[in-house]
């Protein structure tokens, strides 16, 4: 018998008496991150991962009663022992592992294998369910370096007498290409819905270069990181000539690319690729996979092929690279 079921309200464990990312306000909330498809505003209160509590509160608001528990300690909740281990998809990012009765299960949340300087490495668990993601399940969907390339195309801008405009998810993926590109390149300014969360990361120990909002005038040579949603808006026009960019694991197809109308596309994901889907599962050594919002359908049929028993779980959720937004 699964620790978890579907409910109305979203993933829940009776054991606990508690749900996981709720898609609905319920009285106790255990959340995985911070993304606006995982945490959802609404409920008595929130359960998350210490290093992920601020970037929840900022975006629950500060009358949301959120507590955090540092990753791998466990909470007794009713007859189930919660505990949280990282997922390495953004700052705070947790995996949910449940034990009752001598089973054990684990809802991953969003995550990835790749290593990231703003969050901790996703750490593989040991269990008899497992709940997976499927934003980027097709083979054709696998990560290779890119912020040589990103540096790369800035430089080149810089020579030219242009600004670059790079578009990224404003929460995680903002923060991740500002940890990992070349800052000596030029000054680097940020729209102040990254902004915001720039500051949370930095008061969390993360490290980034100097950032701020950007000025009435722009130099040529400068980095303007901003979410994708200002794309062709008079928010630009300050910035005089520029090349725009965007960096998604969307842009590993071509068409992507030219439907957002943008000059580059760069392959960042924080989410796992065809491999590290493969990889993930694999160390869990779980028999049971159910898996989730992406293509979902392909990594239930390929599972079942490998032996595993695997099914589709339904969700109201719709991944936050998926996002206008994002």
């Amino acid at each position: 018998m699964p620790l978890i079921e579907v409910r109305p309200a979203g993933l829940y464990c009776s054991a606990g008496d508690f749900y996981i990312d709720p898609w609905q306000p319920v009285d106790r909330a255990v959340i995985t991150h911070g993304h606006s498809d995982h945490a959802r505003s609404g409920s008595r209160s929130y359960l998350c991962a210490t290093p992920g509590k601020e970037i929840l509160q900022t975006r629950l608001g500060a009358d949301a009663s959120i507590e955090g528990i540092p990753y791998g300690q466990p909470r007794q909740i009713n007859s189930a022992t919660l505990t949280l281990y990282p997922a390495g998809h953004i700052l705070g990012s947790a995996q949910v592992k449940i034990e009752s009765a001598g089973e054990i299960w684990v809802v991953s949340g969003d995550y990835k294998l790749e290593a990231d300087p703003t969050c901790q490495p996703f750490e593989p668990i040991r269990c008899h369910g497992f709940v997976t993601e499927a934003t980027f399940a097709l083979p054709i969907y696998r990560w290779a370096p890119a912020f040589a390339d990103i540096n790369h195309w800035w430089h080149q801008n810089k020579t030219a007498g242009l600004a670059s405009v790079l578009y990224a998810y404003s929460l995680g993926k903002a923060q991740r290409l500002l940890a990992s590109v070349d800052s000596t390149i030029g000054p680097i300014y940020t729209h102040g819905a990254v902004e915001r969360l720039n500051e949370v990361y930095r008061a969390s120990g993360i490290a980034l270069p100097p950032t701020s909002a950007p000025p009435s005038t722009i130099e040529p040579g400068a980095l303007i990181i901003a979410p994708p949603a200002t794309h062709g808006s008079p928010w630009l026009d300050r910035f005089g000539d520029y090349s725009t960019a965007i960096a998604s694991g969307w842009m590993q197809l071509r068409g992507h690319r030219r439907r957002r109308a943008v000059d580059r596309g760069f392959v960042v994901s924080d989410h796992a690729d065809w491999p590290g889907l493969a990889q993930a599962i694999k160390q869990t050594e779980a028999e049971t996979i159910w898996v989730t919002h992406g293509y979902i359908d392909p990594l239930v049929r390929w599972l079942n092929e490998q032996g595993y028993n695997a099914a589709p779980l339904a969700t109201q959720f719709t991944s936050d690279e998926d996002s206008p937004s994002s």
